[in-house]
């Protein structure tokens, strides 16, 4: 079977654009997911950190934070520890470092959440955790380690038992959860530096929940319940812990920044990155717009299509065109001009011959292409001049 050429295409011009352009998009879609793959799989990642939606995550504060006009952001690296905002760390291990979050200047308020609980991810529910019990106090008590070192402990609270906040605003009003993890003090014999404490909130039972470094204004949080998604559950608490970034904030902060690049979701270097984050996005942009154009020239052509012209003419005037072209090529104009005085010879034959003799041989002494010419006109005019 053959398809005429006056059959209608097997496609419209438009449902191969659409085509083209939903290939075009998912192939960007593709690209930009590789990307920022590990950025979607922490934001459905349970634990204790400002992405995770669970229970003892910090997901509920940020976008209360950010209704609110408090300007949260989430911080990936190192890089965004330079800052004079309020910067909330909750390294969920004792083996995770803080060395570069505490190497700020002593000015930049720091909020160091303890961890308190040990999870697993609900494989029910993606997102969510489900708690398998207390992490050891070793693992709190280290993340401040080697200086200073906690002493720490855990005590039932009663129900409905108010914490106490002798030096901060009376907005702040804390809730004691049913397991209370408290810092008892320091351990001097294993601490460097200075290790004063100021306690800002307390148990009332000697307990530290939250105290600030003597030397500087970095704040730590001894239980995490406090600021979890599960206490953002209750109106009071919401608003108090509000208050309490507020407060630690101090006069030069502009907003608050939440660290999980200690919780391994730090940022990641990549090719594909580059293509779309500035500046080399505005590149990204332009090669599109380029592409899209080229892509409309294609099926918007200004007239129909120019064929090639013929590598070798018909006729007889094309023939001896392209004969002499390859004489030339070959270097051979001075030779013909012997042949070409015989042709003429033989045009002569029964007429004068004196001055043909002349003109024939003017033609054979020929040398190079101006003097052939000159012998040939001559020859081509004694011609005419016979004929007549």
């Amino acid at each position: 079977m053959s398809t005429s050429a006056a059959d209608p295409a097997p496609f419209k011009a438009l449902t191969v654009l659409v085509m083209v352009l939903v290939g075009v998009g998912g192939f960007a879609a593709l690209l930009w997911v590789s990307a920022f793959a590990p950025d979607l799989r922490a934001a459905h990642s349970a634990g204790g950190h400002a992405l995770s939606s669970g229970a003892t995550g910090y997901s509920g504060l940020v976008q209360l934070a950010g209704a609110t006009g408090r300007n949260p952001r989430i911080v990936r690296s190192a890089r965004g520890f330079r800052t004079d905002d309020l910067l909330v760390i909750s390294p969920e291990l004792a083996a995770v470092p803080i060395g570069g979050a505490m190497a700020r200047p002593a000015t930049a308020p720091l909020l160091i959440i303890l961890a308190k609980w040990a999870t697993v991810e609900d494989a029910d529910h993606p997102g969510w955790v489900r708690t398998t019990g207390l992490l050891p106090l070793a693992e709190p008590v280290g993340v401040m380690g080697p200086a200073p070192t906690f002493l720490m402990a855990r005590r039932p609270a009663e129900a409905g038992h108010w914490l106490l906040n002798p030096t901060l605003p009376a907005a702040i009003r804390l809730r004691a959860p049913a397991q209370l993890q408290v810092i008892a003090g320091i351990d001097t014999a294993h601490s460097h530096g200075n290790t004063a404490l100021a306690p800002l909130v307390t148990d009332g039972q000697g307990g530290i929940v939250l105290a600030r470094l003597a030397d500087r204004d970095v704040y730590v949080l001894s239980d995490p319940d406090l600021l979890s998604n599960q206490a953002m559950a209750d109106e009071g608490a919401a608003a108090s812990a509000l208050a309490l970034l507020d407060q630690l904030n101090g006069p030069n902060g502009r907003g608050i920044a939440f660290d999980v690049s200690m919780n391994g979701f730090d940022a990641a270097r990549s090719p594909l990155r580059l293509l779309f984050a500035a500046p080399f996005v505005g590149g990204t942009v332009c090669l599109t717009l380029a592409l899209l154009l080229a892509g409309f020239a294609a099926f918007h052509r200004f007239g129909p299509a120019r064929s090639a012209p013929r590598a070798i003419a018909f006729g007889k005037a094309a023939l001896v065109d392209n004969a002499a072209l390859l004489v030339r090529k070959a270097g051979k104009e001075a030779q013909m001009g012997a042949r070409y005085a015989e042709v003429m010879r033989q045009r002569a034959r029964g007429a004068e011959r004196g001055r043909f003799a002349e003109l024939d041989a003017a033609a054979r002494a020929a040398t190079d292409r101006a003097s052939l010419l000159v012998a040939a006109r001559a020859l081509h005019d004694w011609a005419g001049e016979t004929d007549a």
